[in-house]
């Protein structure tokens, strides 16, 4: 097992940590299982800080007898910046009749479609999970619909409204696209994984079941 994303409830207080922890830690596999659709597995760890400070903390995880490279994580780290998104492909498709005039004058005033602005298909807690392929939304055994907790996608935005403005480089040829990354520094941002064709891993959880369970989709 190799460790994914590490996030603090100071950070993030809108995801629901159960009572007593704090950290949320997500960990995996990192070979593709046959059964999980070609993905790494995913486990979820909802810790106490205080409690994993007391403890033995490697300041090296061991790496992986073997591992598939575009599972394979590597260092870095997250800030995280508030947004606010939409559904995408989770909208029914009578509602996407009632707003197609609406779409295309968003699309013709922004340079975006309503589906790039309103998701953003990249690493991120909460929010809408940035369907690659049709929405498959897991049910809970209490027969509830999980809720989304976090994805972990191979991609990044390079340009428009959701990157970054503090790591903007050069101004984008198209002033509708608004700002870009620096594409000498692109490759180096965030864990590098390529997770099949670009693809990503979605978590889900059922924060109305005491033992939260969880279980997650993988979208390429």
């Amino acid at each position: 097992m190799v460790p994914v994303v590490q996030l603090f409830a100071r950070d993030v207080p809108e995801l629901p940590f159960p009572a007593g922890t704090d950290v949320l830690q997500v960990l995996w596999c990192p070979l593709i299982h046959n059964d999980e659709a070609g993905a790494a597995l995913p486990k979820v760890y909802w810790r106490s800080e205080q409690t994993v400070a007391e403890g033995r903390v490697l300041s090296d995880p061991p790496a992986p007898y073997e591992h598939e490279e575009e599972f394979m994580p590597r260092p870095c780290t997250v800030t995280p910046t508030r947004a606010v998104e939409y559904p995408n492909r989770d909208l029914p498709g009578d509602l996407v009749q009632n707003l197609s005039q609406r779409f295309d004058e968003i699309e013709e005033a922004f340079g975006s479609s309503y589906y790039e602005m309103a998701t953003t298909a990249q690493s991120k807690a909460g929010g809408y999970p940035g369907w690659l392929q049709q929405p498959d939304w897991p049910d809970c055994h209490c027969g509830r619909r999980m809720d989304h907790l976090l994805s972990i996608t191979a991609t990044e935005p390079v340009e428009g409204r959701w990157f970054p403005l503090d790591e903007k480089g050069p101004a984008s040829p198209d002033a509708s696209r608004g700002p870009m990354a620096d594409h000498t520094v692109v490759d180096t941002i965030g864990h590098g994984m390529a997770m099949g064709d670009l693809g990503g891993v979605y978590l889900f959880v059922c924060p109305a079941c005491p033992d939260m369970p969880y279980t997650h989709r993988y979208d390429c």
